[in-house]
């Protein structure tokens, strides 16, 4: 009879264990400067789920892949290449919240006396910028479309760390990077073209996206629809209070904080950004099957990168790895 109630007893424990270690999740992050940083600062996402949440922050979109691929990370931040890149290759991946529309957050700036004022001029120069990125991407693109042979520019493949330690040392002639670095270089070089403009010459868009392992997705929905709930009222404040920030108010130092970027810097480099709400991304970022904007925009990712031999082959749909749920709930 002891021995009866001694395994109920371990029984009754283990369960509790387990319990407990579905309730925790890691989390990657990036350095990108977006309004629900604030929401990390605050740890709205724990008071909201309960859950204890591991932040960890990644130098690039590649780390984070392989991070969620080790299960390491549950959920992580990633530019469209990476998703794109990561999910050709058969990642269980799924891509349930538009981070940021890039627009103009992201930019190629060369180093005054460098030589190059447009994109053409990077034939024989040094570009650094995280490769399977979306600077990556449209540095591509954008040599293509000057009529640039990629193999003609010394493509450098360099974290945003190391591309400021790179630049402060002299050792590259330009880079094709986001904040907080972007606005570290743009002080001293000069701007040659951004993503937007890139995106709007060649209808190839870019975006940051929030990904989740499918797998732990799919048994923690309510967390991922309290988690995107958060993700859209952080947006939704920017987007209604950004005008009254000050540089020394809580919104920009929690962004400061946790993007290392600096508070003079935030105002300006958040603006670049566009951030969909959670309705249009219902509607058209994330909803609308292989007609969605992210899908569309996965695809020509993907399709660009088998012809750079960065993958070895494409989805036949890359709607089905875009999950609308979450957003579409948040959204009613």
């Amino acid at each position: 009879m002891k021995h009866a109630w001694t395994a109920a007893i371990a029984v009754a424990l283990t369960a509790t264990v387990g319990h407990a270690q579905t309730k925790e999740v890691t989390i990657a992050y990036q350095d990108m400067v977006v309004p629900y940083r604030m929401a990390q600062e605050s740890k709205a996402l724990e008071a909201a789920t309960g859950y204890k949440i591991n932040w960890k922050q990644f130098g690039g979109g590649g780390e984070v892949v392989k991070a969620l691929a080790s299960g390491a990370v549950q959920l992580g931040e990633v530019g469209s290449a990476g998703i794109a890149a990561a999910v050709s290759r058969g990642e269980p991946l799924e891509l349930f919240w538009i981070l940021d529309d890039i627009g103009d957050a992201e930019a190629l700036v060369a180093k005054k006396g460098s030589g190059i004022t447009k994109v053409a001029d990077l034939k024989g120069k040094r570009i650094a910028m995280p490769f399977n990125s979306t600077t990556h991407f449209h540095t591509i693109v954008a040599l293509e479309q000057a009529k640039i042979n990629p193999a003609e520019v010394k493509i450098l493949n360099m974290r945003p760390p190391e591309v400021r330690a790179a630049w402060q040392r002299g050792d590259i002639d330009a880079t094709f990077i986001w904040d907080p670095v972007l606005a570290e270089v743009k002080k001293d070089g000069t701007l040659v073209t951004t993503s937007g403009q890139i995106s709007a010459a060649t209808g190839k868009a870019t975006f940051d996206g929030y990904v989740a392992n499918t797998n732990w997705s799919k048994s923690h929905r309510d967390f991922m629809v309290k988690f995107v709930k958060i993700m859209a009222d952080a947006d939704a404040k920017y987007r209604a209070d950004s005008k009254q920030w000050k540089v020394d108010g809580p919104e920009v130092k929690a962004i400061a904080k946790w993007s290392g970027s600096k508070p003079e810097d935030v105002l300006g480099a958040i603006g670049l950004y566009r951030f969909p709400s959670a309705k249009d991304q219902a509607a058209t970022w994330l909803g609308g099957g292989a007609n969605s904007i992210a899908a569309k925009a996965l695809t020509a990712t993907a399709a660009f990168q088998l012809s750079q031999k960065q993958i070895e082959k494409t989805l036949p749909d890359y709607s089905k790895v875009v999950n609308a749920s979450y957003v579409t709930e948040v959204a009613k």
